[in-house]
């Protein structure tokens, strides 16, 4: 049986875990900082699966008051990444860590709800798309050094 918590400074070590698991290449040190940061941060929120214990799967939600593509309202919701361990998925887990990010974003009075895939995660577009997500736009971002 699966746990939806609102997660606690206990259970970073554990995010930070999953977090380089989506995010591979960044550094352990600043994704603990960060996400506890998220900690004291009122615009955002952290939220784990537990199974037996062990967190299995970690969401994370933040209001934009910035222009996001695809919405004409602000604050919006924002599910700025969920991930489930592989052994896991296919078990609704990643679909009730959204529905509750869903839930605190009404609770935080956002009307509406988005998020983003890198255009190489199939995947993840799959499951955006199957849990009701509608795709805004594509875009290809460039930069250059000056």
């Amino acid at each position: 049986m699966h746990k939806i918590l609102k997660a606690s400074e206990i259970h970073i070590q554990n995010i930070t875990q999953l977090a380089l698991l989506l995010w591979p290449g960044e550094d352990y040190e600043t994704m603990e900082k960060e996400l506890l940061r998220y900690q004291e941060d009122s615009t955002a929120e952290l939220f784990i699966c537990e199974v037996d214990d062990q967190v299995v799967g970690f969401a994370h939600v933040q209001l934009r008051y910035d222009y996001v593509e695809g919405t004409a309202s602000t604050p919006v919701g924002y599910l700025e990444g969920i991930y489930v361990k592989e052994t896991f998925r296919k078990k609704g887990i990643a679909r009730k860590l959204v529905a509750v990010c869903e839930d605190w974003s009404r609770f935080m009075n956002a009307s509406e709800f988005a998020s983003d895939v890198e255009l190489s995660n199939v995947m993840s577009a799959k499951f955006h798309e199957q849990i009701g997500f509608l795709e805004a736009n594509r875009i290809i971002c460039y930069s250059k050094k000056l």
